[in-house]
């Protein structure tokens, strides 16, 4: 969420601009790790979210988060 985060301010918007996100878990057992920080990031009104788990990730990762937010 920190990348996402310097990706989005660095483009001149911010995480408070999201529209959507689509997250990818190795295990749904991270699932509620996963939401405690993810509500810490986008607050009390979230985007729209998708949440899948899949097989693997790249390099091992444990979740992969897809983010579209407006200018």
């Amino acid at each position: 969420m920190e990348n996402l985060k310097t990706i989005l301010e660095a483009a001149g918007t911010s995480l408070g601009n999201a529209l959507k996100t689509s997250i990818f878990l190795a295990d749904l057992a991270d699932f509620q790790g996963m939401n405690e920080v993810y509500a810490r990031y986008v607050g009390d009104k979230p985007p729209a979210r998708a949440t899948f788990q899949v097989a693997a990730l790249p390099a091992g990762a444990r979740l992969e988060v897809e983010l579209v937010a407006h200018a």
